[in-house]
């Protein structure tokens, strides 16, 4: 049998950023499912639930494929947020988050669509933000224009400034990606991620 094809079910640039820190050849699919949140869903079941579609959804058009399907919900107090899409709301959302601790639940699926197997996992990660002045909010907006981020900053980028902690057992989670629990799961599908040989 050949080897999968490995295969990211997102458009993100940001999770393919992530992903290529592996050195293994990919390619990305979007796979266009609607991610609207189901009524009384609780933010984990949400991301969980749609981590597994997109994988799901890619493998209807891939028969020997490892497919990474991943979705975040980020929430503060219960209340879950999304990317502000522009510079009004990307005021309001950090006005909010000011000296707040926001959670990102970031879920990770790996769907084998040979064998039909999925593996699933939610990873959060804790992100505290500094008390924070209108001034502070709206220079770092007009520096880094972060409105396809849910909460509004950067961790990778300028945001790092804006914030008092980050707490998880994997960084790449923030960005939606984690890439501790895919390694070890690509382990499980057969993948040794450090025994592959490079060209």
């Amino acid at each position: 049998m050949t080897k999968p094809t490995l295969i990211l079910a997102s458009s993100s640039r940001y999770r393919r950023e992530v992903l290529e820190k592996l050195h293994l050849p990919f390619e990305c699919v979007s796979p266009g499912i609607d991610e609207t949140p189901l009524a009384s869903e609780s933010p984990e079941h949400t991301s969980l639930r749609l981590a597994e579609s997109k994988a799901l959804k890619v493998a209807e058009s891939y028969a020997n494929a490892l497919i990474i399907g991943c979705d975040q919900v980020a929430t503060v107090d219960g209340l879950q947020i999304g990317k502000p899409g522009n510079h009004k709301n990307a005021v309001k959302q950090l006005t909010m988050l000011s000296g707040r601790e926001v959670v990102f639940h970031s879920a990770l699926s790996l769907y084998d669509s040979a064998s039909q197997q999925m593996q699933s996992t939610i990873v959060p990660y804790y992100v505290k933000f500094k008390t924070l002045t209108p001034l502070q909010i709206e220079t770092y907006l007009r520096l880094e224009q972060p409105y396809d981020c849910a909460g509004s900053a950067k961790s990778e980028g300028m945001g790092i400034a804006l914030l008092d902690y980050m707490r998880g057992d994997d960084p790449n989670a923030l960005i939606g990606l984690p890439l501790i629990a895919l390694v070890n799961m690509l382990k499980q599908a057969g993948i040794d991620v450090l025994s592959l040989p490079r060209t």
